[in-house]
């Protein structure tokens, strides 16, 4: 699953909206969180990265975070920055734990992530 921080991830905004930005940023999020799109463990783009990306002010960005991790959808680690947070049952939180973990290895060690779900395939007994 992608990292947040990646390329590819940038919420839109529709500046012609009625709805604010920061709840276009809030539920661009949330959606990518709720559909698998952003895992557990993701590194969020920092708020001057992700403000300039969208074309929004840092305040605007800082809402929507805020907004996110009072609904316990992500977590501020400090300096580290924020990350998608671990949801649902604790079965679930472990396993979604375990797969960052794993998606984290098979990405220090240069495996591509076909490969790596595969093998993950390959272990759970599932024919490609």
């Amino acid at each position: 699953m992608p990292d947040a921080t990646s390329p590819g991830f940038t919420p839109s905004i529709d500046p012609a909206s009625s709805v604010p930005p920061f709840e276009q940023l809030r539920t661009g999020i949330r959606d990518a969180i709720v559909n698998g799109s952003l895992a557990a463990g993701a590194r969020l783009p920092t708020v001057r990265t992700l403000a300039a990306s969208t074309g929004v002010a840092v305040n605007t960005v800082a809402r929507a975070y805020r907004e996110l991790e009072a609904d316990a959808l992500i977590e501020t680690r400090g300096r580290l920055g924020s990350f998608v947070a671990a949801t649902g049952s604790p079965v679930q939180r472990e396993m979604q734990a375990a797969a960052r973990a794993y998606a984290d290895r098979a990405a220090a060690l240069g495996v591509a992530p076909d490969e790596a779900a595969a093998l993950v395939a390959a272990a759970l007994g599932l024919r490609p």
